[in-house]
């Protein structure tokens, strides 16, 4: 979903919707989702680790409303193109049917739980989410579609069962074996919140994230990403083996996470191979990371947490090697500019994002700083964007 240089106003979307699909008797329902960013905890997931996730003010907005019949009907304000189905159809994935497999494959989640929906319904979205920009507008689609029918068809589905909604989607109808972590954020996020997740248990904390006069700048490499599947594929493994070398030694631990620094310092030795002690030793102060930037925001220490977003950037990029030239450009250059606290590489890396927390006062200096740099390393520009936090899924009209 793309985004313009003027943002689309929601209040325009009524508008437009009648002047898609004509008038009828049923009122047009109007819902926004979030995109979202994850402040801090990267590649340790699948470790057994936290995540720290935040919902920001870049949002996806859904109009809907019944018809009488059993016909659905998707459109977009920026994009043209009608896509037509049946309430009663089986829902397949086809390529072309470009975002409509999105929206398709959470009914057949629905559908799969044996709710049913007792007409058809018209779509009309519009987005202000950078495409592509790494902060998840696929997930913000699936999420503010889910909520916007659930909802308009009072059918009982909780926020979290939205996101399984999401997750399972992806998998099984998609064909995408993704974690959890974004949906999860987009239909439980709240403004002035971080959220503190465990990907495994779906134990989640909400911590407060005051920025005062502070902003997140997204940065986006806009590299086009060749090797990160099988990148991601190998550390896994070399997290396996790591863990299994502890577990053969009589480390009674099921994941990396699960062990303390100081504990970890005490049996890291058994992990001969320095690759694989390497891979471990991020996963592992990584974790104690998110429990610190979550302790820092607690007491509102923004110094803090920028100096934790440092670390595990130099982290992800020392030890668990999965920035590259783009990356490590945009935030090595983000954290030395005046008013920015802190900045990291986020998501799976060899391209993709970076953020920092600057000073709203500084944000228009920074970008035009850290683009120049980036150009003149890279030979082509960055893509940036300044957020604050926000709400999850809603009804907004």
């Amino acid at each position: 979903m793309g985004l313009t240089s003027k943002e689309y106003d929601p209040k325009d979307l009524p508008a437009e919707f009648l002047k898609t699909y004509g008038k009828n008797d049923n009122e047009i329902r109007v819902y926004a989702s979030p995109a979202r960013i994850n402040i801090i905890g990267e590649h340790i997931d699948y470790n057994g680790g936290k995540v720290f996730p935040a919902a920001i003010d870049r949002y996806l907005y859904v109009a809907i409303r019944k018809r009488a019949d059993s016909k659905i009907i998707y459109n977009d304000v920026r994009f043209p193109g009608t896509y037509e189905f049946d309430i009663n159809d089986n829902f397949a994935f086809d390529k072309k049917n470009d975002y409509a497999n999105y929206l398709n494959g959470i009914l057949s989640q629905i559908k799969a739980q044996g709710y049913k929906l007792d007409s058809g319904f018209e779509i009309l979205m519009v987005s202000n989410v950078p495409a592509g920009g790494g902060i998840s507008s696929s997930s913000a689609l699936e999420c503010g579609f889910a909520y916007a029918v659930i909802d308009t068809f009072g059918l009982k589905i909780d926020r979290v069962e939205i996101a399984k909604l999401g997750q399972m989607s992806e998998h099984n109808f998609m064909g995408v074996n993704c974690g959890i972590m974004d949906q999860f954020i987009i239909a439980t996020g709240k403004k002035n919140t971080a959220e503190m997740l465990d990907c495994a248990t779906l134990e989640y904390e909400y911590a407060p994230l005051e920025l005062g006069d502070y902003r997140f700048v997204v940065m986006n490499t806009n590299k086009v990403r060749k090797l990160s599947d099988s990148k991601y594929n190998e550390r896994r493994s070399q997290c396996e083996s790591a863990l299994k070398i502890l577990q053969d030694n009589g480390v009674a631990v099921k994941a990396l996470c699960e062990l303390s620094p100081a504990k970890w310092e005490e049996v890291k030795h058994f992990v001969s191979d320095e690759i694989l002690q390497k891979r471990a030793n991020h996963c592992v102060y990584e974790n104690q990371r998110v429990l610190d930037a979550v302790a820092a925001l607690k007491v509102g220490d923004l110094k803090k947490l920028g100096s934790l977003l440092n670390a595990s950037h130099a982290s992800l990029k020392t030890d668990y090697e999965v920035t590259g030239l783009e990356l490590d450009t945009l935030a090595e250059t983000s954290q030395k500019q005046p008013g920015c606290l802190g900045a990291r590489m986020t998501g799976a890396g060899f391209g993709g994002c970076a953020i920092a927390l600057v000073h709203k006062d500084n944000v228009d200096s920074f970008i035009e700083n850290v683009q120049k740099e980036y150009t003149a390393k890279v030979g082509y520009a960055a893509g940036f964007f300044e957020c604050s936090s926000g709400d999850g899924v809603a009804r907004v009209l």
